[in-house]
This record gives structure tokens, C-alpha cells and sequence, in this order.
């Protein structure tokens, strides 16, 4: 009998950075190359159930208000970057989110914009960690993990995931190696194609 697999939630709120979670949701769907049968279900969480409206100005209505999201129902929540991160307080409910995700032993993943309200919240004091540039990160309040920052295009420390604006690929490699979702042979190949147009790679994925 096949487990039946949690959804992925992903955090979506006005000036919602849309291409930054684009590979990592497609392919988490997509049943293609995973290791297992079956994609994942994407379930879009907001502040409410109100429609939002991305930077690039798409009109989106969440499927889930955050205070019905639980982290024992969920695989991993992936936060966008978004301006309203960098414009107050807005999003804090989404980094204190993160931080029940985390305590419960369920993954999270940040990207941007959402690196600086994590960084707010103390979530990477004690955790390996990156963002768009260390100096972005020690301009937030609160901050005291500059000795666990990491300058890499992505880091994973456990059930924690962060990427720089820069990033989308590789922090959806991190995503689906986290998830376990290709085999390591398949998640390189899959980064080196999207990633670097490798071409040697498309003869990997299309036997896999």
C-alpha cells in the first residue's frame, strides 16, 4: 500500500516573489523522476483566506488562512520572499510559524525576503543559514547568527532550508534533496540542466 504524502504549504502574501519557489513547486508536483510514485500536493497558506497579489502582479486566492495550518499536517513549509518583509512587522506570523514548523521536526524553507523575518525571529542564531548577503541579515533586529552564516547559493542545517534572491534552482535542489524526492544521481543532473544548461544532464533525466 502506498503512503499517501502530506502537502507541501507554501506561505503566499502580497508582493509574494513569484519565480522564487517556481522550480521547487513544479517539481514537487510533477510525479516525473521521483523516486517514489506520486507528486506532492501544494497548498498555498495566506494571513486569510483573502486574494493576494503577487510582484508580478498575478491575482491569487490562498487555500489555507495560517491559523488552521498545522505542522503535523504538513511535509514542509516554503516561504517566499515578498517586499512586505522588508516593510514591517506583516509577516511575523509566518517566522513564528517557522518556528513551531521547526520545533515540531517538520523542514522549512525560506528564500529572500523571508530569510530576514526568520533572522527576526532568532531562527538562525544556532543554525547554518545564508541569505541575499550577511551585512542584509545583521540589519535586522534581533540577529545574532553571523558565525553560522554560510556565503552559498544554498545551505540546508537540518529541517532548515535558506537561498539568496539569486537562487531559485538551488534552493529547489535543496527542497527535493530534503524531501528525498530524487535519487542523488537524478537531483544533480536535474540542477546541473537547470542550473547550468548542462546538456550531458538531459540523458540522466530521461532515463531516470
Amino acid at each position: 500500500m502506498m503512503k499517501t504524502k502530506k502537502p507541501v504549504h507554501v506561505g503566499i502574501y502580497d508582493t509574494w516573489a513569484d519565480w522564487e519557489v517556481g522550480h521547487a513547486i513544479a517539481h514537487l508536483r510533477a510525479e516525473r523522476f521521483h523516486r517514489e510514485p506520486g507528486g506532492y500536493e501544494i497548498v498555498t497558506v495566506g494571513l486569510s483566506t483573502e486574494p493576494i497579489t503577487t510582484m508580478g502582479g498575478l491575482r491569487v486566492v490562498p487555500d489555507l488562512a495560517l491559523q488552521d495550518l498545522s505542522p503535523a499536517d504538513s511535509t514542509m513549509l516554503i516561504l517566499p520572499g515578498a517586499d512586505l518583509w522588508d516593510a514591517g512587522d506583516e509577516l511575523a506570523p509566518f517566522a513564528r510559524a517557522a518556528r513551531a514548523f521547526l520545533d515540531a521536526g517538520v523542514p522549512v524553507a525560506a528564500i529572500c525576503g523571508a530569510t530576514a523575518g526568520l533572522a527576526r525571529e532568532g531562527l538562525f542564531d544556532d543554525r547554518d543559514h545564508t541569505s541575499a548577503a550577511l551585512p542584509y541579515l545583521e540589519a535586522q533586529p534581533g540577529y545574532e547568527g553571523a558565525k553560522r552564516y554560510l556565503d552559498r547559493d544554498a545551505v540546508t542545517d537540518g529541517d532548515l532550508i535558506t537561498a539568496g534572491p539569486t537562487e531559485p534552482v538551488a534552493f529547489a535542489r535543496e527542497i527535493l534533496g530534503r524531501l528525498d524526492t530524487y535519487r542523488p544521481e537524478v537531483l544533480d543532473a536535474w540542477y546541473r540542466l537547470f542550473a547550468k544548461s548542462d546538456p550531458s544532464a538531459f540523458g540522466v533525466l530521461m532515463s531516470a
